[in-house]
């Protein structure tokens, strides 16, 4: 286990501050190369699945990488968190691309079918593709929260199927119950109301272009987001319950126990979604390197109130410690 500390100024200790902060732009300065460098892309994927992301290569010098962000749940490729972290790296000489998953950002017209976490392949198939994009350097991936299971499952997967010049990934804040999580963020009744909306706007959204397939009327009165889950599981996927459907992207015990790619692991103890005695009982291999803090809340790490983070500055040490692409 790494002891690099983070310690947060007092008036930034609080598990709500560190939580609400981390989505919020407060601090995300709009000047930015990298949103000016950046141009869109539209991967067309087998299913006939479309997903959007967006492309932001170095201008004017040579790039020292490439790095692939994946956002949390609800979630986008604009999110504070995404926006804040892609910047630091594009200053510090990496491209980067940030995806959306499908029903998240402005990409609900691209595919009839819902967003589910347990679409690990299309995801994957776009991070395949991304890292072709500078071949001949060092690719990162680095997710945050639902994108941080993400992130978790493709180290999982690249035991299998590697990808040839991806030298680490980073995972931060990851869900890995989802079971869990969702009955923690019902129980924080800010968490609550923030991620019902957010969701019952996507769902509204889904409806309105997709009216013959989709009527989330009854599924919208709902109160908490586990009674939204099953209904939705079960009237519109192939798992028989939300437990079901959970359990298909846990991850819990020795599933990260044979990675053969190095990965960083970042979290808190006081992270008011993700239990953290979960990541004690993790059994990892060599190359994992598990990181918790006592301090951070959820995606937070927060070190002052203009919006620098500890973990971006992990970033930047685990990314340039990297050996190059062959």
């Amino acid at each position: 286990m790494n002891n690099d500390v983070f310690t947060p100024p007092f008036y930034l200790r609080s598990t709500v501050a560190q939580t609400l902060l981390a989505s919020s732009k407060f601090s995300f300065h709009r000047k930015s190369a990298m949103l000016e460098n950046s141009r869109e892309v539209l991967f067309h994927l087998p299913g006939d699945i479309r997903l959007q992301g967006f492309y932001s290569p170095q201008v004017g010098r040579s790039a020292l990488g490439l790095a692939m962000l994946l956002h949390g749940w609800e979630g986008s490729s604009n999110s504070a968190y995404i926006l804040r972290t892609g910047k630091v790296l594009y200053e510090n000489g990496y491209s980067i691309f940030r995806l959306n998953y499908r029903d998240h950002g402005e990409t609900h017209h691209l595919n009839q079918g819902l967003f589910y976490a347990v679409l690990l392949d299309e995801v994957f198939s776009a991070v395949q593709q991304v890292a072709m994009y500078e071949s001949d350097l060092p690719f990162f991936l680095a997710g945050f929260s639902m994108g941080g299971n993400f992130a978790l499952r493709i180290a999982r997967k690249c035991a299998q199927n590697p990808i040839a010049n991806l030298k680490h990934i980073a995972s931060i804040s990851p869900v890995l119950d989802p079971e869990k999580s969702t009955l923690a963020i019902d129980h924080f009744l800010l968490l609550r109301k923030y991620f019902r909306k957010k969701w019952s706007l996507s769902l509204e959204k889904k409806q309105s272009l997709f009216p013959d397939l989709y009527d989330f009327s009854d599924v919208l009165g709902l109160g908490t987001i586990a009674e939204m889950t099953e209904i939705l599981i079960q009237r519109h996927s192939e798992y028989k319950n939300a437990a079901d459907y959970f359990s298909h992207y846990t991850v819990l015990g020795n599933a990260l126990e044979n990675l053969t790619i190095p990965v960083t692991i970042i979290t808190a103890q006081d992270d008011p979604i993700i239990p953290v005695e979960d990541f004690y009982n993790l059994r990892l291999g060599k190359t994992t390197d598990l990181i918790i803090h006592r301090h951070g809340g959820h995606n937070g790490f927060l070190e002052s109130i203009s919006g620098d983070t500890w973990y971006e500055r992990k970033l930047l040490k685990i990314f340039s410690a990297s050996p190059a692409s062959e």
